[in-house]
């Protein structure tokens, strides 16, 4: 397999690198942030191995604008950065997975043969379209039957996951735990109060009910 690694750390380049080799795959070394983004661009690869501290171009702002291009290869990120809040930060920024120096060669060939088995991601789909739903989301606007439907950002987050899982139940927590980011229950109505406000905006006019309610499970869009 094909590997860039982003490193400028001599020693560490030259370990991760050799080791990479021993195990069969092709590794190709950029020594900072820039250099590395062209050869992430420009080059055909399987993965990516990126330090977060990075000279010319930190490796989170590198990862972000990888993603924002549309580029899906997978992503390590293999940094010194070891806090919890440097960890969700990196992987929201687009990281598939997030290993802290020092570390042990084992994991980490562990972890880069686990990332290559993925099969690789497709790009985004700019528009989910559901029945008569139109859901732009670059513009981030909704439209039924052609008509525009103004969201507040939760409601359209919330008919956005909707929409992703289109023919599936969706909890209760898995809404909370992807539209709200909650990990615990609020004890709140919160998930109800906005499932009917976004019904009455999508349902205004008299269009039948688009988002179903499954009795004891969840919600659906069929």
């Amino acid at each position: 397999m094909n590997i860039l690694l982003i490193e400028d750390d001599r020693e560490t380049g030259n370990y991760v690198a050799t080791g990479l080799k021993e195990a069969g795959h092709h590794v190709d070394l950029a020594k900072d942030g820039y250099e590395g983004l062209l050869c992430a661009k420009d080059g055909h690869y399987d993965l990516l191995i990126i330090d977060r501290m990075l000279p010319h171009l930190d490796g989170l702002t590198l990862v972000k604008t990888l993603r924002s291009a549309e580029c899906g290869i997978p992503v390590l990120f293999l940094t010194t950065l070891c806090g919890i809040d440097d960890r969700v930060e990196g992987l929201n920024a687009g990281a598939d997975d997030y290993l802290v120096k020092p570390f042990a060669f084992s994991e980490l060939a562990a972890r880069v043969n686990a990332l290559l088995r993925r099969p690789r991601q497709t790009s985004e789909p700019k528009i989910l379209q559901v029945q008569d739903l139109e859901i732009d989301l670059l513009k981030r606007q909704v439209r039924r039957s052609g008509q525009t439907i103004e969201l507040q950002p939760t409601e359209f987050r919330l008919l956005e996951y909707l929409a992703r899982h289109a023919g599936q139940v969706v909890t209760r927590t898995m809404l909370l735990e992807n539209v709200w980011d909650f990990h615990f229950d609020p004890k709140t109505n919160i998930v109800e109060t906005h499932v009917s406000r976004l019904r009455s905006k999508l349902n205004a006019g008299g269009r039948p009910d688009i988002i179903q309610t499954v009795r004891g499970a969840g919600y659906m869009i069929p």
